[in-house]
């Protein structure tokens, strides 16, 4: 049986994991560039944790900067299973207070097209089913570990995705809204995705810090807002980060296990071998089953 390896992916203000032992950083180069940063790996209690800052550390790339395919195959280089995302969000329902949590279960995209959101193309075609977007096992076992924790979290909803790096015109909240969203942001879309072709369990935590710019008699979203309700969470978000690793099973009960077995569509004989070997890591176990 392999190890149980957490990733954690941190956005606005989770930078580092000071609760890790025996801590190492990794840097890697994979076919899709180098990540946002290193990797910080090690310990968190018995499980291994592996722990990447989305922004780079500094903040440094905007969200349609962030090297989302290098950040998700980087993670299962390292034998990452399953992936946590911390990610600060505007809340799109008045029941969701800033310093309140939410682990959506679907996605709206509104991002325009600058991000690279899939590992497939360039001599392979792929196509993994999408329908719910989130791990439901992983986005459970993190609501039980969010109100173990103690946080005034919210189950489900929907999260928009913009492409920003501009907040959200108030037509737009509005529209948003009607659609009932529940929060928005600007980066876990692509990792979804990126994580659902790489066969990794994906779930976020979102960390409400404002109302965007809908709530008449609230002061829309600022940075300043944004950064100092998430200075306010951020031990929280590490709580519940230990809750949920002391929590995970070594076997996966899901099917995000197996999510490309049935995905590509070109015939393995058209498949270059630059191709293949780009994706090896997700795969070969499929070529190996064409060629037995």
């Amino acid at each position: 049986m392999s190890e149980l390896t957490l990733g954690v992916i941190g956005g606005s203000g989770l930078y580092a994991m000071e609760e890790l032992t025996e801590v190492e950083e990794i840097r890697l180069q994979t076919p899709f560039g180098e990540p946002s940063d290193a990797y910080i790996c090690g310990r968190l209690g018995a499980v291994r944790l592996v722990f990447l800052p989305r922004h780079g550390r500094g903040h440094r790339y905007l969200p349609s900067e962030v090297p989302y395919r290098a950040n998700i195959y980087g993670m299962k280089m390292l034998g990452v299973d399953r992936i946590l995302s911390v990610s600060a969000v505007g809340s799109m329902k008045e029941q969701i207070a800033p310093g309140h949590m939410v682990v959506p279960d679907q996605f709206i995209d509104r991002t325009t097209g600058k991000r690279a959101n899939s590992f497939f193309g360039d001599g392979i075609v792929g196509h993994v089913q999408f329908a719910d977007p989130l791990c439901p096992a992983l986005a459970e076992s993190l609501y039980q570990a969010a109100h173990a924790a103690g946080a005034t979290v919210h189950q489900g909803g929907t999260y928009v995705c913009i492409e920003g790096p501009t907040f959200s015109t108030r037509a737009e909240s509005r529209l948003f809204r009607s659609w009932d969203a529940a929060v928005i942001g600007m980066t876990n879309l692509p990792e979804a995705r990126l994580a659902r072709e790489a066969e990794i369990c994906y779930a976020t935590l979102a960390l409400a810090t404002d109302y965007d710019c809908w709530y008449e008699g609230h002061e829309d979203v600022s940075v300043e807002a944004v950064l100092a309700i998430v200075r306010q969470n951020v031990a929280m978000a590490r709580r519940i980060i230990a809750e949920l690793a002391g929590r995970l099973a070594a076997e996966r009960r899901c099917g995000c296990g197996e999510a490309a077995r049935f995905a590509v569509m070109t015939a393995p004989a058209a498949i270059a071998p630059a191709a293949r070997q780009r994706l090896s890591l997700i795969l070969d176990k499929y070529f190996k089953d064409e060629t037995a």
